[in-house]
C-alpha cells in the first residue's frame, strides 16, 4: 500500500493546489477542482511507536519535536488555547471559545512531535445532522436553541492527547468487615459490625490511559467523548492528515500528563482491591503499587467542536471525529422550569386537599 510522505504541502496532481485531507473519502480531496489523490495513508497501526517514559521525562531528542511541516502558531487571549495551523491561513478568531482576541505566537521551545493520530471518520455532514437530534432530545433546554441549531459555527479540530501503558503489582491491606446481628429482650434486632485485618494482591496491565492535553475544549466534555479507538485505529504521525485542519497545541506538558495518568491508575488499582475485600463492607484501605513497563505516546484526536454563546453564557458541544459519540453543554430553560414548579404545587396541593 503506497504512503504519503510527510511533507510541507499536499499539491493536487491535477491543478496543483492544496488538497485537504476529508473524512468522508478518507483521502485528500481538492476544494477547488474536487480531484481525490489517489494515495492512501498507511493502515498499519503497528508502526505506532511506544515511548520509553522514564527516559523521555529525562529529555526528548529535538528530532522528536517540531510538527515535520510548516505551520503557523497562535494563542488566544481569552481561553489561552494555543492553534497551529497551515501557513496561509488567516485567523481571525479562536477556533475554540470564538474570541477575536488571538496573537501569533513564535515556536519557541518546539513541542514534542505526534507519533500518531486517528484520522476523521465521522464527517460533517452527519455531525450536524446528529446535533440537531442532539439539541431536539433535552427536554430542559430552550426550544429557541433547538430551532436555530447553530451548527454553522461546527468545525473539525485535532486535540492533543498523552497515553499511557504500564505493568502494575499491587499489594493492599484493609480491614474487612463482616455483619452480625443481635435480637435484645424486646425483640429489637440490631445489626452490628466484626472488624478483621484482610490483605492482598492484585495484578493489573494498562494500555492507552488517555490524558487530554487540550485547553481550548472544557474537560468533563473530553472526559464524555471517551473512548477513542486508539488501542486499534491509531496511524503512524503523518502531516497529510492535518492537511486544511486546525491543530491545539498540547499546554499539559509529559510530566504533568504522567502525573494525571498515575493518579488514574491508582484510583482503578484501588477500585479493584475494593472488589478483592472479603465480608460485607469495608474500610482503612491502603493500597502499595509498584509500576513497571511504562511507555507513553503524544497522539492527535478528531474532534468536531460546536462553540455557541446563549444569554451571556457560551456553551461547547464536542462530537468524537472516530465514533460520533456526542459531548455538550447546554442552557437550561427558565420557563419550562417554572411551569414545572407550579404544576407539581397544584399536584401537590390537591393531593393535601385529598388527605385532609
Amino acid at each position: 500500500m503506497p504512503e504519503v510522505t510527510a511533507i510541507s504541502k499536499f499539491a493536487c496532481p491535477a491543478c496543483g493546489a492544496e488538497a485537504v485531507w476529508t473524512p468522508a473519502k478518507q483521502s485528500l480531496v481538492c476544494p477547488y477542482c474536487g480531484t481525490v489523490s489517489p494515495a492512501e495513508l498507511k493502515q498499519d497501526g503497528s508502526l505506532v511507536e511506544e515511548n520509553d517514559l522514564v527516559s523521555a521525562l529525562r529529555s526528548i531528542p529535538d528530532e522528536q519535536r517540531g510538527w515535520a511541516a510548516v505551520r503557523k502558531t497562535v494563542k488566544c487571549q481569552s481561553c489561552h488555547a494555543i492553534s497551529v495551523f497551515d501557513e496561509k491561513r488567516v485567523a481571525q478568531s479562536c477556533d475554540f471559545c470564538g474570541s477575536p482576541s488571538i496573537i501569533a505566537v513564535d515556536d519557541v521551545g518546539a513541542p514534542i512531535r505526534p507519533g500518531s493520530q486517528l484520522p476523521f471518520k465521522v464527517d460533517q455532514g452527519r455531525v450536524r445532522e446528529d446535533i440537531r437530534r442532539w439539541y431536539g432530545s433535552h427536554f430542559w433546554a430552550p426550544n429557541a436553541l433547538g430551532q436555530k441549531a447553530m451548527t454553522d459555527t461546527l468545525h473539525g479540530l485535532y486535540l492533543p492527547f498523552w497515553t499511557f501503558d504500564a505493568h502494575a503489582e499491587c499489594p493492599w491491606e484493609a480491614e474487612a468487615g463482616y455483619y452480625y446481628y443481635e435480637t435484645d429482650s424486646k425483640g429489637n434486632r440490631t445489626r452490628y459490625t466484626r472488624w478483621e485485618y484482610a490483605s492482598g494482591h492484585v495484578s493489573s496491565d494498562f494500555d492507552d490511559v488517555l490524558v487530554p492535553a487540550s485547553k481550548g475544549v472544557h474537560p468533563a466534555l473530553l472526559e464524555k467523548l471517551q473512548p477513542f479507538p486508539t488501542t486499534t485505529d491509531l496511524l503512524p504521525y503523518d502531516p497529510g492528515y492535518l492537511s486544511g485542519w486546525v491543530v491545539e497545541q498540547y499546554q499539559i506538558d509529559l510530566v504533568q500528563a504522567a502525573q494525571d495518568s498515575r493518579q488514574r491508575m491508582d484510583a482503578i488499582l484501588r477500585s479493584q482491591c475494593t472488589s478483592e475485600i472479603p465480608g460485607d463492607t469495608s474500610r482503612n484501605l491502603q493500597i502499595f503499587p509498584e509500576y513497571s513497563g511504562l511507555t507513553f505516546k503524544h497522539v492527535l484526536l478528531p474532534v468536531w467542536l460546536l462553540t455557541y454563546t446563549y444569554g451571556s453564557k457560551t456553551y461547547q458541544v464536542a462530537v468524537n471525529g472516530a465514533t460520533g459519540k456526542i459531548s455538550g453543554e447546554y442552557p437550561l430553560s427558565w420557563i419550562k422550569i417554572t411551569i414545572a414548579i407550579i404544576i407539581l404545587l397544584i399536584i401537590l396541593g390537591i393531593f393535601m386537599s385529598q388527605q385532609n
